[in-house]
């Protein structure tokens, strides 16, 4: 029998801001170096892109919720 795949649970758009904002929070560091601070810049900037992606999802199923009721 084959072994089942463990299925994590998908993090919420509350959870990919929270990371955000602790991103943000270690960039305000004085005493962060360069490497460190692009590093962080870079999971920062693929956050945003995921939040992106899920509001634009939550947009997407308004819509064709709205164009159902019409």
């Amino acid at each position: 029998m084959p072994a089942r795949k463990k299925v994590e649970p998908q993090e919420t758009l509350e959870d990919k801001m929270d990371q955000l904002e602790q991103v943000l929070e270690q960039l305000e560091q004085e005493n962060l170096g360069l490497e460190d601070s692009f590093s962080l810049y870079q999971k920062g900037m693929e956050l945003v892109k995921q939040c992106n992606q899920s509001i634009d999802r939550v947009e997407k199923k308004l819509l064709t919720i709205q164009e159902e009721e019409e």
